[in-house]
């Protein structure tokens, strides 16, 4: 069984120039769906690196969801969207 509470304190250590919000969404008994706000894709791109150390780091905590994607399922995108108004 994972640890949650010890999972979220690692995770809530991440900080990365550029990334100004950050939200969770349980979206599961134990799964849950993380999104992060960017001041600009630039910065996302450029805090890979630290981003793929941080999942390094936390890999432990989490189970394999596939062979094929591994502990994650990693996708990015623009906000088309904010409540009901379209960007």
């Amino acid at each position: 069984m994972i640890n949650v509470d010890q999972y979220f304190e690692v995770h809530g250590q991440f900080i990365c120039e550029g990334l100004f919000g950050r939200y969770i969404a349980q979206t599961g008994e134990d799964s849950y769906c993380f999104v992060e706000l960017w001041e600009s894709n630039e910065a996302l791109v450029s805090a890979r690196p630290k981003m793929i150390a941080h999942l390094d780091e936390v890999r432990g905590f989490m189970e394999e969801l596939s062979p094929e994607f591994g502990v994650t399922d990693p996708v990015s995108g623009d906000i088309v969207a904010y409540g009901s108004e379209r960007l």
